[in-house]
């Protein structure tokens, strides 16, 4: 919408018209006893969350994932937290020893605290994991000072003083993913002890930091998404004040240059002036997200279409074709527009995260399914790229490119967070793990809203999807699905009143523009729907279906040509997912780099992936032979329309999983046919 129009004032689906922002929810009271288990709950907005009391992932690809999260990634946080001694800092806090025994950098405390709201979500109301939580929360609760204030690495003898480091310290920061597993426990299942401690924790952060406290920010943005879910909890607009002053003094230079410039912390331009998401990615994002909380709560329209324009232009200019953001290692920053190069993407999976984040609560907000569209090649491409198969190891940075096969890392040492090569089993810097595990934990409440005239799917997975509509409406449905292997979604109504029509809204995904996608009515009426959301609405009865077909095939994908880092060349997407090339797929065990396509010949659904056909494979030994690497135009000798080979490609989120390997997403293609001038001479150095 660069159009500057206000990001709500939208015509509704159907020709109806929403109010945006000015649309209550009622749902602070229903989450304070527990009955819908929501990690976004907004009391405004276009559309009405459906929590993981409603929404119940059954099986397929997310269904898989959540299980490996429950059994495996969760323990396995937890074991290296406790190995390297980052719950020990609460007891050597409290005990006066941390100055000389404290593990771990300045936010791992963080890090514990992301733990405790992925148990917590992944419980949901079932409370399999309360014993769990319980015993890391009474870790965690002897270090908490009298007046709230709760930090392992500052405040205590022997360390720096409180709030003496906002660029860098992380207090604040910490101080909200607190607050966050504090909200999580008494959504899934009341107030509890860790709730106790997260509300100290606030009440200490707005009597420091409200008016006439310290008129300061944190370095990292987080502590305003924490405070106006807390807020939203409670019903006290104490703590949804703060977070808005904390998004009205960030951008006014409070914090210090430092060597990457204000820029990096988001202190260089008020929020509302920002045209573009810039500096650190995760930042910038947790930083969008929180005014976008602010946003809706207050009903602040400039605020609101303020984020709307950064995320329009980050995402036209500063986004991979994965979903991925941040195209610097130094900075862990966005680039320029359109310095995107896939050999050296960061792309942190945090900063994924954070994005799906960020959109989440932009489609709540507005209910636009482009934000969805994002949210959904963010996941299966940035967020399920990041564990491997077996949960215990992990991507920081997402690579489009990589050059050499790594080393596999040992499973019993921390990594270098950037620097692995392969997925690593734990880091330094291992704020990714615990986010996939918390994100994975709540990702039910990902798939569908509701509102007045009935339900909205915006992911696709097996789940069983249970809510009350107005005037008491109980309705349930059960979605099956082969997606995203397969373009099949099956919506089978199981509970619903044949007399009271309601509607069930589905999106179909902008990635299937230029194919055609059916939908299939109840009746057996099948019509085609572009991309956007396509509705059907009617009295339903118990055992109508409805089916959506949309068309899962391979297709390459060519990027704007501002994009210089990967001009002339091509990727490969099937429906959501982003395919590469692996090392391991090819003739001989070539490297990825000796590979050119023939964008000429569809790529074709293959038995183990995606075939494509590329040009004859020339293996590279590694030495020179002294001919000079450069020649004029005319007279390159073009690759011979017969010297074809076909190669598989697999998902992308797959790959590194059968060991070292090369890969690439962008594919160089082959040069085409040219008959070579008689007159041409090789030209030497």
């Amino acid at each position: 919408m660069g159009d500057g129009r206000r990001a709500h004032d939208l015509t509704g689906r159907s020709g109806r018209t929403t109010e945006g922002t000015n649309r209550r929810h009622e749902v602070v009271k229903e989450n304070t006893v527990g009955s819908l288990v929501l990690p976004v709950a907004p009391t405004r907005g276009r559309l009405r969350p459906l929590g993981l009391g409603e929404v119940r992932i059954t099986g397929g690809f997310w269904g898989r994932r959540r299980h490996t999260n429950e059994s495996v990634t969760l323990g396995h946080c937890r074991d290296w937290m406790e190995r390297l001694g980052w719950t020990g800092n609460f007891l050597a806090a409290a005990q006066g020893r941390a100055h000389r025994e404290r593990r771990g950098r300045e936010f791992a405390d963080s890090e514990v605290y992301k733990l405790l709201e992925a148990m917590a979500w992944q419980a949901g109301p079932t409370g399999t994991l309360d014993p769990d939580i319980a015993a890391l929360t009474e870790a965690v609760a002897p270090a908490q000072e009298p007046d709230g204030y709760l930090n392992t690495a500052f405040g205590h003898p022997g360390q720096p003083p409180r709030y003496s480091d906002l660029e860098w310290g992380h207090e604040l920061y910490c101080h909200g993913h607190l607050i966050q597993a504090g909200v999580a426990q008494a959504r899934a299942r009341g107030e509890g002890e860790l709730t106790k401690i997260a509300r100290r924790a606030a009440d200490h952060v707005c009597a420091t930091f409200g008016t006439g406290g310290i008129e300061g920010v944190c370095g990292h943005p987080e502590i305003e998404t924490a405070l106006v879910e807390l807020a939203r909890l409670t019903g006290e607009q104490r703590y949804l004040d703060q977070a808005a002053l904390f998004i009205d003094r960030r951008g006014h230079g409070t914090l210090a240059a430092g060597e990457f410039g204000r820029v990096y912390h988001q202190d260089d331009l008020p929020v509302r002036r920002a045209t573009v998401l810039r500096g650190h990615a995760v930042r910038a994002l947790y930083l969008a997200a929180g005014a976008v909380d602010v946003a809706v709560e207050t009903g602040d329209d400039d605020l609101l279409d303020a984020v709307v324009r950064q995320w329009e232009a980050t995402v036209a200019r500063r986004t991979y074709l994965t979903g991925g953001m941040g195209s610097h290692h130094r900075d862990e920053s966005f680039g320029d527009d359109f310095v995107l190069p896939p050999d050296r993407a960061y792309s942190e999976t945090c900063a994924g995260v954070a994005s799906v984040m960020l959109s989440w609560r932009l489609l709540l907000a507005t209910g636009e399914p482009r934000y969805a569209d994002l949210a959904e090649r963010t996941l299966f491409n940035v967020v399920a790229t990041s564990p491997t198969e077996d949960g215990r190891a992990f991507f920081y940075a997402n690579t489009l490119h990589r050059r050499h096969r790594g080393a596999v890392p040992a499973v019993d040492a921390v990594s270098p967070r950037a620097e692995s090569s392969l997925r690593s089993p734990w880091f330094a810097v291992s704020c990714c793990p615990t986010n996939v595990a918390r994100t994975l934990a709540q990702l039910p409440a990902y798939l569908a809203t509701a509102d007045d005239h009935g339900v909205q799917l915006h992911q696709y997975a097996d789940a069983e999807i249970a809510t009350s509509l107005p005037g008491g409406h109980g309705v349930a449905l059960r979605v099956r699905t082969d997606y995203p292997t397969g373009g099949n979604v099956t919506v089978r109504i199981d509970r619903s009143s044949p007399d009271r029509p309601w509607t069930v809204s589905l999106r179909v995904p902008a990635w299937t523009a230029g194919a055609t996608a059916w939908l299939v009515d109840p009746d057996g009426t099948r019509r085609t729907v572009p991309p956007g959301v396509t509705e059907v609405t009617r009295g339903f009865r118990p055992g109508d279906e409805i089916r959506l077909e949309l068309p899962v095939r391979p297709r390459w994908i060519r990027a704007d040509p501002r994009v210089d880092a990967v001009r002339g060349t091509v990727a490969v997407q099937r429906g959501p997912l982003v395919y590469c090339a692996e090392s391991v797929d090819l003739p001989d065990g070539h490297d990825v780099d000796v590979i050119r396509v023939d964008p000429t010949a569809p790529p074709q659904d293959g038995t183990d992936g995606t075939v494509v056909t590329a040009g004859q494979i020339t293996a590279y030994d590694g030495q020179s032979d002294g001919t000079w690497p450069y020649r004029p135009l005319d007279t390159t000798a073009a690759e011979p329309s017969a010297d074809r080979t076909e190669i598989t490609l697999v998902p992308y989120h797959s790959w590194a999983n059968r060991g070292p390997s090369t890969m690439r997403v962008w594919l160089p293609v082959v040069e085409p046919h040219r008959a070579t001038r008689p007159d041409s001479t090789p030209t030497g150095r």
